[in-house]
């Protein structure tokens, strides 16, 4: 690493670090840039992104419109010089800065179910079940499923970079580490519900799917303080059942996905490898076990996808 990234590596250590441990590096990395002139240089189009620049992120503290708030590793890495940013990349292996997210919008836009994704005797009342989210902003939102895989590393990216996603977890994966996912919560990730143990709902009794819902729904308010109000079907699949369920026990709305990102490709609902406005992508806890590849590995990867379109990853509760 030759410029920029000349003596701005820090030792990980072990474990998760807290905040001061994540600001340390980001204060060795602005040293290392201010001491070789790197913070004068015109940011590219990577560094920039869809909104102005590092001034037109919300300050630190402050949400970016009523009842919204940024993750704090998005603030801070949007309100660094984009030299700096730049080395977080080139740490990470990123080929590219992500792009910068425009601040969340005042009003939440109006969802509503995807035409073909109804439900049979269903209404207006229950929650919509959505691929995409209406916004003209050049944003799509990163989420994860299931919680089978546990990588510190990933945290430390993500928070480092200031690239938001959204967990859904399944119980079944997640209960024999809790604190890593309460980690996650507190460096902004919102931790939301994906069923106790990835039933298949539509194959089994009312009764059962609300043993799933309902109790993923108490089990995520026990231990990490809030009751979800998003939820993800495992699959994709449900019937009215479930979202008369998941309404009876607090879920205001139920995201699936638009593409699907994988290591080594992505997959995709529309079919013509394009991202659109608002597009939802499914991602998951796995790692080389099952991937051949690590979850930082992964995260390199939708990155280049995401950056190469002209995209920047919004926080998805902000816009639902």
């Amino acid at each position: 690493m030759t410029a920029c990234g000349s003596g701005s590596r820090v030792s990980r250590g072990q474990g998760v670090p807290g905040r001061r441990a994540a600001r340390a590096v980001l204060a060795a990395l602005l040293l290392a840039a201010v001491g070789s002139g790197c913070t004068a240089e015109t940011s590219e189009r990577g560094d920039a992104g869809p909104s102005a620049g590092p001034s037109a992120a919300p300050p630190p503290g402050q949400p970016g419109g009523p009842g919204h708030r940024a993750p704090a590793g998005a603030r801070e890495n949007a309100r660094l010089a984009p030299a700096v940013r730049a080395a977080l990349a080139r740490k990470w292996g990123l080929v590219r800065t992500p792009l910068i997210a425009p601040a969340p919008p005042a009003a939440k836009p109006r969802i509503t179910t995807r035409k073909g994704f109804e439900v049979t005797g269903g209404d207006a009342s229950l929650p919509p079940v959505f691929t995409t989210v209406p916004t003209k902003e050049r944003v799509v939102f990163l989420t994860m499923d299931d919680g089978a895989e546990k990588d510190p590393e990933l945290l430390r990216m993500m928070d480092e970079l200031g690239i938001p996603y959204s967990a859904f977890l399944t119980d079944q994966e997640v209960n024999g580490d809790y604190g890593y996912f309460g980690e996650a919560q507190r460096l902004g990730v919102t931790l939301n519900n994906h069923t106790l143990s990835h039933a298949y709902l539509r194959g089994i009794s009312h009764d059962e799917q609300k043993r799933e819902i309902c109790g993923q729904q108490d089990i995520i308010e026990k231990r990490f303080g809030k009751r979800p109000v998003l939820f993800r079907p495992p699959y994709g699949n449900y019937n009215r059942d479930t979202l008369r369920i998941a309404k009876s026990c607090g879920i205001k709305a139920v995201p699936l996905w638009n593409a699907e990102a994988f290591p080594d490709h992505m997959e995709w609902r529309e079919g013509d490898g394009k991202l659109r406005p608002g597009d939802i992508i499914l991602t998951h806890f796995r790692g080389r076990n099952e991937w051949g590849a690590t979850m930082t590995d992964l995260v390199r990867a939708v990155m280049k996808t995401i950056t190469d379109q002209g995209y920047a990853v919004a926080r998805l509760e902000d816009y639902v």
